[in-house]
């Protein structure tokens, strides 16, 4: 029975410091108390305020498509005033940035609560990493400071990563403010888009999507730009709307005309605009941003003539015997001087040394035989008469 309790109690720790890890909004921040719900389904955390009419079914629906992995949910209070906060954990970066994109209202600013973060009278959303902090109150505009100190609180968790860049190349003359979208599924596009093409895009080859709103003529376009991983890709998918949709005039009378093209891997498609006139007006508005070029670069520096070439060999063999020569000098010095300082205790250690013998005397061969020259010095004559057998010269005493 205690072996089970022991265990009981283990696992509810476990537990514990699991739900502590996994808590993203702090307890408090700069004044600010609360508490917080973490782990929350998408239905949960969109919160009741998102719920009324269709805006809680899209924003459901919209939510896996960008990457969900969990929500947290806070309420904050500091004196009378509170904050409602919600954080949207989503896979990568990216899935957050498009988030953001989605739940932007048009009546938002830029703030600088964060590089991209945006704000109106009663709501505020920051990006940071793969998380977007969306947070409702009041008069949020003149609580920027507040704000920055939420963002680093809930920053320190988030996973940083490249953002999209699709949005770069949506032309900037008649954009309607606060129109773009970065969108990576069907259903996501299917609610800006005004033809249904979600399906036929490509998302399920990796494809992503920038949509916006235009001002043309005496109403308005809509603007989208599907990146595909490939130009093969692109032309196949391209060639597939024109069988299912009007493209380019290709099914006249098969729903609202769309005006297509193709640059490298990018589709660029305009629909709903008042004329078709002011539809290739947009559509040519829209250049691409990458160039192919089948040049190699060229080495641009001045080739040597062969006087310099010779007169470099010569230095350059000169420098390294020189250094070979001072080398071979350092070399032999630091061995001569170590030798005279501590004889036998570095280099030539007699337990050490070993030395091949003929076998032509019977007198051992010792290693003090190369360095000893104490004592009187023999004549080469004598110690020629000495040997037994001769045969060869010994040079050692």
């Amino acid at each position: 029975m205690r072996r089970i309790t022991i265990s009981l109690a283990s696992v509810f720790l476990l537990a514990g410091f699991a739900a502590a890890a996994q808590q993203l909004l702090p307890g408090s921040f700069r004044g600010w108390t609360g508490t917080v719900q973490p782990g929350l389904s998408p239905a949960a955390v969109i919160g009741p305020d998102r719920q009324a009419g269709a805006t809680a079914n899209q924003l459901s629906a919209a939510l896996p498509e960008y990457g969900f992995v969990a929500g947290e949910s806070g309420t904050y209070k500091k004196d009378a005033e509170s904050l409602q906060v919600n954080v949207y954990q989503m896979k990568d970066p990216s899935g957050a940035y498009g988030l953001l994109t989605y739940l932007r209202a048009p009546d938002m600013k830029r703030a600088s609560v964060a590089k991209h973060s945006f704000v109106s009278s009663g709501e505020a959303l920051i990006l940071t990493g793969n998380l977007l902090i969306d947070v409702r109150g009041n008069q949020l505009p003149s609580s920027e400071a507040d704000l920055k100190a939420l963002a680093r609180e809930v920053g320190a968790h988030a996973e940083e990563g490249a953002l999209p860049s699709l949005w770069e190349q949506l032309p900037a003359k008649q954009l309607v403010p606060g129109s773009d979208r970065y969108l990576l599924g069907p259903q996501t596009l299917n609610q800006f888009f005004p033809v249904a093409v979600g399906n036929s895009v490509g998302f399920n080859t990796g494809a992503e999507a920038e949509v916006a709103r235009y001002r043309a003529g005496k109403g308005e376009a809509t603007l989208l730009l599907v990146d595909l991983p490939t130009p093969q890709i692109a032309t196949h998918t391209l060639g597939q709307l024109a069988d299912e949709y009007d493209v380019n005039g290709s099914k006249p009378g098969a729903g609202l005309p769309i005006y297509a093209k193709r640059l490298l891997t990018t589709i660029v498609m305009v629909a709903g605009a008042p004329s078709d006139a002011d539809a290739i007006a947009l559509l040519n508005q829209v250049q691409s941003a990458e160039v192919l070029t089948w040049n190699q670069p060229v080495l641009k520096g001045k080739q040597a003539d062969i006087g310099t070439i010779v007169v470099g060999t010569i230095v350059g063999t000169g420098a390294i015997c020189a250094f070979s020569i001072v080398a071979g000098l350092a070399f032999g010095g630091i061995r001569l001087a170590v030798k005279r300082a501590m004889p036998g205790k570095i280099f030539d250690r007699e337990t050490h040394l070993q030395v091949l013998q003929l076998g032509l005397s019977s007198k051992p061969i010792s290693a003090e035989d190369f360095y000893d020259r104490s004592g009187p010095r023999i004549k080469m004559g004598e110690v020629e008469k000495n040997l037994p057998d001769r045969v060869a010269l010994r040079l050692f005493r």
